[in-house]
Order: C-alpha cells, then sequence, then structure tokens
C-alpha cells in the first residue's frame, strides 16, 4: 500500500516557477516508477513525467521538455517536479502517481494516485 500526498502549487505569474512534492508512504516506495500527471478544466488527465524508481530513467511529455525536471529522493520517500518558465497553459490541478512499471505510467495506468495540487498560471 502506498499514500501519495502532493504539495506546492499555487498561483504564479507567467515565466515564473514552482516546485511540486509529492510524499509517500509505504514501505515499497523505491520499487516504483513515479510520475506527474495533469488535467485542465475541460480537458482529459494528461501525463507529464515520470522516473523510475532508481532515478536512472526520466520520460517527459513533448510539451514540458526544458521546463520541467522530475526527480527523487527515494530516503525521503519523496519526487520532485520543478516547474520553470511556467506558461498560461501549464494551469491544471497536478496528480503524482505511483506504478511499478514505466511504460505503464507513461500510458496513463498508475497504481495509486494521490489528491492532486492545483497550479494556476496567470498572464
Amino acid at each position: 500500500q502506498v499514500q501519495l500526498v502532493e504539495s506546492g502549487g499555487g498561483l504564479v505569474q507567467a515565466g515564473g516557477s514552482l516546485r511540486l512534492s509529492c510524499a509517500a508512504s509505504g514501505r515499497t516506495f523505491s520499487t516504483y516508477t513515479m510520475g506527474w500527471f495533469r488535467q485542465a478544466p475541460g480537458k482529459e488527465r494528461e501525463f507529464v513525467a515520470a522516473i523510475t524508481w532508481s532515478g536512472g530513467s526520466t520520460v517527459y511529455a513533448d510539451s514540458v521538455k526544458g521546463r520541467f525536471t522530475i526527480s527523487r529522493d527515494n530516503a525521503k520517500n519523496t519526487v520532485y517536479l520543478q516547474m520553470n518558465s511556467l506558461k498560461a497553459e501549464d494551469t491544471a490541478v497536478y496528480y503524482c502517481a505511483a506504478e511499478r512499471r514505466l511504460n505503464k505510467l507513461r500510458v496513463g495506468v498508475g497504481e495509486y494516485w494521490g489528491q492532486g495540487t492545483q497550479v494556476t498560471v496567470s498572464s
């Protein structure tokens, strides 16, 4: 069992930065691939980024490449999403997810999900 809690969302101006955190509880955290998804009003949930348990492999959506960075600290049971050069289209609820296989998480299949944190980018 893995419990995920996101934090760090808020209101930021276009061009600004935010760092999201996802704190996980459960002894098996380090065995999971972790990822971030987002959902804007009226749109379907979309993949943002993922990182394997070792941190050796990362995957990003084309829309955030070069701007967002995913990382994890297994000792702290936490995964991060550093978001730079934010744009209005980044406005969404951001969700943390855990899945044992990266290829499954990449296509939206997650074993565990957090409740989400709101990110609003003003222009």
